[in-house]
């Protein structure tokens, strides 16, 4: 049988990896903004000609920001569901529970220097 610690740990490990993942795609979403603008200015070209596109890049940011908020409040659904799995040990090397819980809601994110000092 497979030990619960490590099907845990690869879940959080995809969890920190799709969070990775949305912060490059709104880096990257950002840069886009800018080099539309930019562009729009180095072309001088009217701001209603970029408008369309403009508006659909702010809305897919506000998207991956959602998406963003949504993967960060998985980690309090997931702390609960390790729980109930009985898996309540915490591994080193690259397994780390991040956050700080009160009533099953994230309440801070916790560095590494703080945990190592408590």
């Amino acid at each position: 049988m497979v030990e619960k610690v490590f099907v845990v740990k690869r879940v959080a490990e995809k969890l920190w990896a799709t969070e990775d993942a949305i912060d490059g795609a709104i880096a990257q979403a950002a840069q886009l903004m800018g080099d539309l603008v930019g562009a729009r200015q180095e072309l001088g070209v009217p701001h209603m000609l970029t408008d369309a596109a403009t508006s659909k890049i702010a809305e897919a940011m506000n998207c991956l920001a959602q998406a963003r908020h949504a993967m960060i409040e998985s980690h309090s659904a997931l702390h609960e569901t390790r729980l109930r799995l009985g898996v309540r040990t915490k591994l080193d090397g690259g397994f780390r529970d991040t956050f700080a819980y009160h009533d099953d809601k994230v309440v801070a994110e916790v560095d590494d220097s703080q945990r190592q000092a408590s």
